[in-house]
């Protein structure tokens, strides 16, 4: 298993679970460097030789693909241009599959695909018979010099393209220690309170709290403002009693859900 790249708890009423992040994906995809033409040294983004420091003119600059360390294999153009044309060109459906079969942890990366002029109707078809079949295309797709995997759906009245991890690129789950059955008290106590806390996805009521207070800080801090001080880190540790801090949250979120019906029907009345 890789190392963690991230170390936090999940959190939900008073219950916190510590969790330990990991990368749940192992990319198969080429990397391209770019090369001195005269002897294939590698090029740094901001294009000088990594063994000299020299800059490099754009036009001295080749793609070259690492077969080996310290070994490299010059790309030109024409060379990709001797790939499939057809291939390179085309979105190849292989299957129509339902969508609930696929598990969200394979899509990667979402493209709008819209008609081009005089394909409309082709294009209307297919958005409406996948709409009403609730299929979606398994495809294959080249993208920048990679074969992608690829769904293709309807959405919003539109055809929507999800690039596809490959399954050898889903990395295992790490198992799990621990034996033995649930307590059935708990269990029951954590089923109310993920019951007592759901709710319809509605994706306009979340926002991203962390970008915008990062660029408050941003602004904060070119205009020379004293910035605030760092929050003291919350301990991560396991919840003693776990019962209790379950028990407390279902209370809790019962007291909102009480209060949300009386304010409806009050709303209700009202109108």
């Amino acid at each position: 298993m890789p190392r963690a790249i991230w170390s936090g708890t999940i959190s939900f009423g008073l219950v916190s679970v510590p969790v330990k992040m990991y990368s749940a994906i192992d990319s198969k995809e080429l990397k391209f460097h770019f090369l001195h033409k005269d002897d294939l040294t590698p090029i740094g983004y901001d294009k000088v030789r990594k063994d000299t420091g020299e800059h490099v003119d754009a036009d001295e600059i080749v793609r070259g693909f690492e077969i080996e360390k310290g070994r490299f294999v010059p790309l030109e153009d024409e060379d990709l241009d001797r790939l499939d044309i057809e291939l390179t060109h085309s979105i190849d459906i292989c299957d129509f599959v339902a969508l609930e079969e696929i598990d969200p942890i394979y899509f990667r990366k979402a493209y709008y695909l819209v008609p081009q002029e005089g394909a409309e109707k082709p294009y209307r078809l297919l958005v409406k018979a996948l709409d009403e079949t609730g299929k979606v295309g398994i495809a294959k797709v080249v993208i920048r010099n990679k074969e992608h995997l690829a769904a293709l759906r309807p959405y919003e009245g539109v055809l929507l393209l999800e690039t596809m991890y490959y399954p050898d690129e889903i990395r295992q789950a790490e198992k799990v220690n621990g034996r033995g059955q649930l307590p059935k008290a708990e269990l029951e106590m954590a089923k109310s309170l993920v019951e007592n806390l759901s709710d319809s996805f509605k994706p306009e009521k979340y926002d991203d709290r962390y970008r915008k207070e990062l660029l408050s800080l941003i602004r904060a801090k070119a205009k020379g403002k004293k910035l605030p001080e760092p929050e003291a880190e919350e301990d991560e540790g396991e919840v003693v009693d776990l019962m209790a801090a379950l028990r407390e949250s279902v209370e809790q979120t019962q007291k909102k859900q009480r209060k949300r019906t009386r304010g409806k029907k009050a709303a209700r009345k009202a109108s």
